[in-house]
């Protein structure tokens, strides 16, 4: 099954616990940058992965990508993708002023894989503890570049088994600070096997 396959009451299920997912990442984010973060997900939908790169404002714009696996009783991927704006105010947030997006230095690579880490593993946990599933992250892994070459990387081998993704499109606002605006992508790519595992436990699947 792919997400093309969904009914429409599967894929509002979907919508509606990946929104509580999200509400956890955020609680998480707000304990590590030490502020309060509120969240808004304006909007969540079933995406072709062929035109991710134009979701994310075209294939040339430069963008921080940190992907994950999804183990456990289902399996697949995570991708969280942030603008460079974003990823610059995440790390300044974390580490102080910063120059660039495009030339992190190791500190730099390693406070997003965190961030990346924490927002997947918040999500996963209340999405695991809602359906009654083990549900783990891997270790992340980051790319930074232009946002087609970021998705090719990552979405290579996943776009032989299935063409579409949930995507939740994310806003982060700071409490402390009203001109901190963290915007970004939160990509839930299930295998095939993985989709009806979780579909099943929705009680979506007759």
């Amino acid at each position: 099954m792919t997400f093309d396959q969904l009914t429409s009451g599967q894929r509002d299920a979907l919508k509606e616990i990946s929104n509580i997912g999200m509400g956890h990442a955020a609680d998480a984010l707000s304990r590590l940058l030490r502020e309060t973060i509120m969240l808004k997900v304006p909007r969540v939908s079933v995406t072709d992965l062929s035109q991710v790169p134009e979701v994310l404002g075209g294939s040339e714009r430069v963008v921080a990508g940190v992907s994950l696996r999804m183990h456990g009783d289902a399996q697949g991927s995570i991708l969280l993708v942030f603008p460079c704006v974003s990823a610059l105010q995440l790390l300044e947030g974390l580490l102080g002023p910063r120059e660039a997006a495009d030339s992190l230095d190791a500190l730099a690579v390693s406070a997003l894989k965190e961030v990346g880490n924490i927002l997947a593993s918040a999500y996963l946990s209340a999405l695991g503890g809602m359906l009654g599933l083990s549900l783990l992250p891997s270790v992340p892994a980051l790319a930074c570049d232009m946002a087609g070459a970021v998705v090719d990387h990552i979405l290579i081998d996943l776009g032989r088994e299935g063409d579409a993704a949930l995507m939740l499109e994310t806003e982060f606002h700071s409490l402390k600070n009203e001109g901190r605006l963290l915007k970004g992508h939160f990509f839930l790519l299930p295998d095939p096997d993985s989709l009806e595992i979780l579909l099943r436990s929705l009680g979506e699947v007759s």
